[in-house]
């Protein structure tokens, strides 16, 4: 009897221990909020959308996207660890899966899919998942307080939003001294070529006490087929908008996007003030398929260019002359805001970005400014609420839309100026 107890007691013990070296987190956000939007487009996705008025919408993931996540770690002991991390994208105004894209609705783990191995190295980490740009932005720029109302200005471009490499490998470093790196390999899994659709990324941010400095590079190739992978917003796209058919063509090739970042933030005293830039570039861009407009009159009712001499879209079938379109081949987007904490519970918030597109055949550059102002209060420490208003101006380019009201497919924005307001709740477990 003694040594049956002595049995149960030790096999008990063993148990505990290898509970306390294992866990395994549920996780997650829900973000919803109603959003109204002036001057809205007529059709989705495309910038020749005319005007039709305001818009009234209860949108999912204004600020941050709704999610479900699931993350663990275990023990393996000698200070190694296996890690995973598993996370779902859902809209949870209509309880729709987050589609990766239109051609693939139904992936589960689009947010991200990673296993991997952790230690006294750094950690290595393989699947789908974001690289550095998206840990830059979540702390370094207005993406962590306006989140996607300002995607389609130019965040969402430079991937700072957040945008996934599939078949990808990972390494980040441990934190030395405030300095932590990264680099990333995207597979094109080609047949026949090992580069073709290849990606890879790199960069390095600095954290120490008031000061933040980051800078980090990607760039992305073709793979010869109708998708792209690892490029751009969407697993088919290399835009932040919508599927460039000039990239999805099979005889495109090489580099089709290449992106540069840096990053600087200060905290004095209740005020953090943060300013960046980033370049981006599509060495693929062409005119090919459009013409020039006979009269300003044939000129969709958006686009607010020259039409004497300018290359232009053809009417009906356009992903030109827009941030992040077939034709544009350089960006340079800039950055400047800042938040105030009145209280540990109420924040002030402000930004103003600046993207200025250059377009092959053009005679003019492309101008977008977006200003805006808001402000977050938290009920909780896992609640707050949240109200934002914004103003986006474009000039010589089509209106993408102030990124709240693209969210749940809504068209982008008809006319030189567009205005939203947001105000939503976010619930954070």
């Amino acid at each position: 009897m003694k040594k049956s107890l002595l049995a149960l007691a030790v096999l008990g013990a063993f148990a505990g221990a290898a509970q306390a070296q294992s866990s395994v987190t549920i996780y997650g956000i829900v973000d919803t909020g109603i959003t109204y939007t002036s001057k809205v487009g007529s059709v989705a996705g495309t910038p020749q959308a005319t005007a039709t008025g305001s818009r009234f919408g209860l949108n999912s993931g204004i600020l941050q996207g709704s999610r479900i996540g699931f993350k663990g770690v275990e023990d393996l002991g000698g200070g190694l660890s296996a890690v995973f991390n598993l996370e779902a994208g859902f809209q949870n105004d209509t309880g729709a899966m987050q589609g990766a894209d239109a051609s693939t609705p139904s992936s589960l783990f689009r947010r991200k899919s990673v296993v991997g191995l952790q230690g006294g190295f750094g950690a290595v980490l393989a699947g789908r998942q974001t690289d550095i740009l998206d840990d830059i932005g979540g702390s370094m720029t207005g993406v962590g307080d306006f989140g996607g109302v300002i995607s389609n200005v130019g965040s969402g471009l430079s991937r700072l939003q957040g945008t996934r490499t599939n078949n990808s490998i990972r390494y980040n470093t441990n934190n030395l001294g405030g300095f932590t790196g990264s680099l990333i390999y995207g597979f094109g899994e080609t047949a026949g070529s090992a580069s073709a659709g290849q990606a890879w990324g790199l960069g390095g941010k600095y954290e120490n006490g008031p000061l933040a400095l980051a800078a980090a590079y990607y760039q992305a190739k073709a793979n010869g087929a109708s998708t792209l992978n690892n490029a751009g917003a969407a697993d088919t796209s290399i835009t932040s908008t919508t599927l460039n058919s000039a990239y999805a063509n099979p005889n495109v090739s090489g580099t089709v996007l290449k992106t540069w970042t840096l990053a600087a933030a200060y905290q004095i005293g209740a005020a953090k003030i943060y300013g960046n830039w980033s370049r981006v570039k599509q060495p693929g861009a062409a005119a090919t398929g459009y013409g020039s407009f006979a009269a300003a009159s044939a000129a969709p009712a958006n686009f607010l260019g020259s039409t004497s001499g300018t290359v232009a879209p053809n009417a009906g079938s356009n992903t030109g002359y827009t941030i992040g379109g077939s034709n544009m081949d350089k960006a340079d987007l800039f950055e400047l805001g800042g938040n105030y904490a009145l209280s540990p519970s109420l924040k002030l918030l402000a930004s103003v970005q600046h993207s200025r597109l250059n377009f092959v055949g053009a005679d003019s550059k492309g101008k977008l400014t977006q200003i805006n102002l808001g402000t977050d209060y938290w009920l909780s420490k896992r609640t707050d609420i949240y109200a934002f208003l914004s103003n986006l101006r474009a000039s010589n380019a089509y209106n993408p839309g102030i990124g709240a009201s693209s969210i749940g497919s809504a068209p982008s924005g008809a006319d030189a100026s567009q205005t939203a307001v947001s105000v939503g709740i976010r619930h954070k477990f």
